[in-house]
């Protein structure tokens, strides 16, 4: 049986499977229900309500957003001054224009003051078919260079609905990743809870340890059930805060039962969770056969999301059959 044709919209689809339970602009709905109560949140974007789903939070409390144009620059500086008023701002953008357009006033303006800014980016890494000008397949390894900013990589819904209150406690700037639209509900099946710098074991596998953020883990999750019919076990180790990094449960979980340890991640091949957790990994002692699934290190096609997907490795099927290949 063929596949159906791909439309032109299958480039900035959902990246639900069919049937799979969503969740719609959870994003924006829990910034509303935390700001009921917290007065002191605002939203602002630049020029992307709709697109990163700050606009359910624009017409609940209309008041307290700010639409600062195509101007990202002006977003940070605006949101470093209202920080230093005491407020706490939510910026959205898509995570190119964040970290590619915005960087110097993220670390000048925002992180070297220490400033309570929480910045929210859509269209991470390849969950857009319009190729490197809105690909942001780079700003991880970009945010992690910059001290003292914590930096987040959710998986699904809930891990946004509980990430949402969850930095907007924490007394500093974050930088996170952002799922948006309709986001597909994974973590609902498993005793989740998200928590910065925390990672957590989410299925147990003899085999392959997949450590994974972001929708690598939805991924991860789906190979783990896969990969049983070929009595594969794959433990999978959800790691949605890669700064500050839990090294000490990724040195317990590489360092148990010799498994081939593999790092999954939405995000090219430098700078990001692999690198990161390889270097954890030598300075710790801890030496598994270690492989990476990632982006190449490239300016990627565009294109049918599930095509790209399929071509870079990230798919469910080739992210399957690499770990087969590594076995053998």
């Amino acid at each position: 049986m063929s596949k159906a044709k791909l439309k032109t919209s299958a480039m900035i689809a959902s990246i639900a499977d069919a049937g799979q339970a969503t969740r719609s602009a959870p994003f924006g709905h829990a910034l509303v229900e935390l700001a009921r109560t917290r007065p002191e949140i605002v939203g602002l974007t630049a020029d992307l309500a709709k697109y990163t789903d700050l606009h359910i939070f624009r017409d609940a409390m209309p008041d307290r957003f700010y639409q600062m144009g195509m101007a990202e620059q002006l977003l940070m500086g605006a949101a470093a001054g209202l920080a230093h008023e005491g407020y706490i701002p939510f910026a959205t953008t898509y995570a190119t224009f964040a970290s590619r357009r915005a960087f110097d006033f993220i670390h000048q303006a925002i992180v070297e003051e220490g400033l309570n800014v929480k910045i929210a980016c859509a269209l991470p890494g390849l969950t857009t078919g319009y190729g490197p000008s809105h690909q942001a397949t780079e700003d991880l390894a970009m945010m992690r260079t910059i001290p003292d900013l914590v930096v987040i990589d959710p998986c699904d819904a809930i891990d946004i609905e509980q990430a949402v209150p969850a930095i907007a406690d924490y007394k500093g700037p974050v930088y996170m990743r952002l799922l948006r639209g309709q986001v597909p509900v994974v973590l609902d099946t498993y005793d989740y809870r998200f928590e910065i710098g925390k990672a957590q074991l989410l299925a147990e596998g003899d085999d392959v340890l997949v450590i994974s953020t972001g929708l690598m883990t939805m991924q991860a999750l789906s190979v783990a059930k896969k990969l049983v019919a070929d009595g594969i076990g794959i433990a999978v180790l959800h790691t949605p805060t890669l700064k500050p990094l839990d090294t000490g449960t990724i040195l317990r979980e590489a360092a148990h039962g010799g498994r081939l340890v593999v790092t999954a991640e939405n995000h090219t091949v430098v700078g990001g969770l692999g690198q990161a957790v390889a270097s954890a990994l030598l300075e710790g002692g801890v030496t598994p056969t270690f492989r990476q699934i990632a982006l190449p290190d490239a300016f990627l096609d565009a294109g049918a999301l599930p095509t790209l997907h399929d071509r870079y490795g990230i798919s469910v099927e080739t992210m399957s059959a690499s770990i087969k290949r590594w076995l053998a």
